[in-house]
């Protein structure tokens, strides 16, 4: 591991799902017995913005009830101790839309798919912290129009700063995916990307995901155990 110096490390719902937080879909294809066309597109928020709202922000308060666990202390350790060594730079790049990476310590989180803690004002473009409810339509702070939605990326919508994390991979020596499905793009194309540039490539993950063949090495178990190992071989132990 001495020659690594850049790492980019994406996360998915697998590292949250140990601190009590719904993975995404289970196998029926619901999100918490919702389908996920009626509550993760802008075209359900349209149709239906009451139920949008409310699943969001039962969504919300729930993850404000939730825990870092092991795994994310872990990369906020990692994040930590990277810092102090000159040259060196780390990114999390994080699918997930809960803030336990932050919690745990972590500073440089860079949230692909929007985060439940802010609220986007559709009318003025300001992006707010939020924890309350949204379903009361309360004002924006910035601009005064009861224009908010949460700002989390639907289906449909654009991830946010592909260029960043574009850039950032391009520097890289090492990608890292931990718990994601591999079913997901664009981040499910980033170890393609990364494999392109010959850039070093590892999955820890549960099980074997679905690009677990791009990887040039896969570390199967629960993120509790298979981070906090690995943060441990590459920080020297």
């Amino acid at each position: 591991m001495a020659d690594i110096r850049n790492i980019v490390i994406l996360t998915g719902a697998g590292i949250s799902a140990e601190s009590g937080i719904d993975t995404f879909r289970d196998a029926g294809g619901l999100w918490e017995q919702h389908k996920v066309e009626d509550v993760a597109t802008p075209e359900a928020f349209e149709r239906d913005p009451d139920l949008v709202l409310r699943f969001y922000d039962k969504r919300r308060e729930a993850i404000q009830t939730k825990r870092p666990n092991t795994a994310h202390k872990a990369l906020a350790r990692l994040d930590e101790e990277w810092a102090r060594k000159p040259g060196h730079e780390l990114l999390i790049v994080t699918q997930n839309v809960d803030d336990l990476h932050e919690r745990a310590g972590a500073g440089r989180v860079l949230h692909m798919h929007g985060t439940h803690l802010n609220a986007w004002c559709t009318a003025c473009d300001v992006r707010t912290p939020w924890s309350g409810p949204l379903i009361e339509r309360p004002p924006c702070p910035a601009c005064g129009t009861s224009a908010l939605r949460p700002d989390v990326v639907w289906f449909g919508e654009m991830p946010y700063e592909m260029e960043r994390i574009y850039s950032a991979l391009r520097e890289a020596d090492l990608f890292v995916s931990i718990g994601t499905s591999g079913a997901i793009y664009p981040a499910a194309g980033f170890v393609q990307e990364a494999r392109s540039m010959r850039i070093r490539t590892l999955e820890l993950n549960l099980e074997a995901s679905m690009g677990s063949r791009w990887f040039h090495e896969s570390r199967h178990g629960p993120a509790t155990e298979v981070v906090p190992q690995w943060v441990e071989e590459i920080l020297g132990g």
